[in-house]
């Protein structure tokens, strides 16, 4: 029996959409506001939703509170309230779109759980924009 338990999330982090290569009239035609050279920020929604069997000793498919431990030490601190341009390591050659912030956040996640797991994770850019991505 697959079950599937999820944990909500949030931080906020400044970004900007850009690519060096690219003039800035081209910038901000492609990526429009989002390309402001003085960055811009969102308040992100996380949902990271892990899938398994049910383990018959403990009835957790996850411990929610190393999943919760998980997300607050590999995501929250790494994330909330930076500049993901600048300060996080992994958007320094990668355009922090929605798109890419899902998977590196997938990326991060997905070797600290036991193998088997199937993880989703769904980031809320906006209240009415969001991705979900579940590995390639």
């Amino acid at each position: 029996m697959m079950v599937t338990v999820s944990r909500k999330a949030h931080f906020n982090a400044a970004h900007r959409l850009f690519k060096k290569e690219w003039s800035d009239a081209q910038n901000e035609s492609v990526f429009g506001k989002c390309s402001n050279p003085n960055y811009h920020g969102h308040n992100y929604d996380l949902i990271v939703s892990v899938t398994g069997e049910i383990d018959q000793e403990t009835g957790f498919v996850i411990d929610m509170k190393v999943l919760k431990d998980i997300i607050k030490e590999e995501i929250e601190e790494a994330f909330d309230h930076k500049n993901l341009n600048v300060e996080v390591e992994e958007f320094k050659n990668l355009n922090p779109t929605a798109e890419n912030i899902a998977v590196v956040i997938y990326n991060k996640l997905k070797p600290k759980l036991k193998s088997g797991l199937k993880l989703t994770i769904t980031l809320y850019e906006t209240q009415r924009n969001f991705v979900t991505y579940s590995g390639s």
